[in-house]
């Protein structure tokens, strides 16, 4: 990793996540106020001492609403992740391993999938499944996996005929336990990458669908949710509007950055896998 820190970017996007995962993890246990408390008579404030970036139209604190909002985000994106790729690990190694009439339906299925754009997937299961950020976790996984179960079965048919696989299978080693030993580990590595690619377009997928009412419900806080509930003070309170907004951004472009470095760094490869 030590030519990763010689470009700024790198490191800007590194500091940039870590800052993000550490607020939203340790953020709200030094939070002095209830992010769903109602004050009607602390509604609107500027920001202040007792509230630094002000109050909401039911005169909630805004950074707490933030902080507690990025948990909920993140937690709902790294839910969905953690099923993308046991999904698309399976798929993808059942496909590659035993190719055949098994790798043959496996690919007509995943090629489905990959003629429809995520967000418009994702919007069709929703409305097949009803609302709640559940069902939301559910449609992003239905309408990614296939990008990952494709990358897996090409890691796995490029791996499967070198001299150190074909030694491992003469010697007895055969099924999870040659998977687990020879293939988890440069799969792992290659989807990490593609997984922090796409957490920010995931994150822009929940915070889309809350702010539409198909995701997480008020009074929760969450930032699209937050952002559609500004929307009638736009013009007498924009801040309502810009911090959630502002938060929303910050986190897709550190992401973003931070998946571009280490796609750059670690496998250029997938700067022609990674299309959607």
């Amino acid at each position: 990793m030590n030519g990763f820190f010689q470009h700024r970017l790198n490191t800007v996007s590194l500091i940039l996540v870590a800052m993000i995962i550490g607020i939203a993890l340790f953020g709200p246990y030094w939070l002095s106020w209830d992010p769903n408390t109602i004050d009607l008579s602390q509604r609107l404030m500027a920001p202040s001492d007792a509230h630094w970036l002000g109050t909401d139209h039911l005169g909630r604190d805004m950074l707490t609403r933030l902080i507690i909002g990025s948990r909920v985000s993140l937690s709902a994106v790294a839910t969905a992740i953690g099923c993308i790729l046991l999904v698309g690990i399976t798929i993808g190694a059942l496909a590659g391993l035993m190719g055949g009439k098994v790798d043959t339906v496996l690919m007509r299925i995943t090629d489905v999938f990959l003629t429809f754009p995520t967000l418009v997937l994702a919007l069709f299961m929703v409305a097949i499944l009803g609302t709640g950020i559940t069902n939301v976790i559910f449609a992003i996984v239905f309408s990614h996996w296939a990008w990952y179960a494709r990358m897996v079965r090409s890691i796995v048919i490029s791996m499967k005929t070198r001299e150190f696989i074909l030694a491992a299978r003469m010697s007895g080693n055969h099924g999870i336990a040659l998977f687990k030993e020879h293939f988890i580990v440069p799969i792992i590595s290659q989807l990490g990458v593609l997984a922090t690619m796409d957490i920010g377009h995931m994150m822009l997928h929940i915070a889309g669908m809350s702010f539409l009412g198909l995701g997480v419900k008020a009074p929760t806080p969450e930032w699209g949710v937050m952002i559609s509930d500004a929307r009638q003070y736009i013009w007498t309170e924009p801040s309502l509007m810009i911090w959630p907004g502002l938060a929303l951004f910050i986190c897709v472009i550190a992401f973003n950055w931070l998946g571009d470095a280490l796609r750059d760094h670690l496998d250029p490869f997938l700067q022609s896998e990674h299309c959607h």
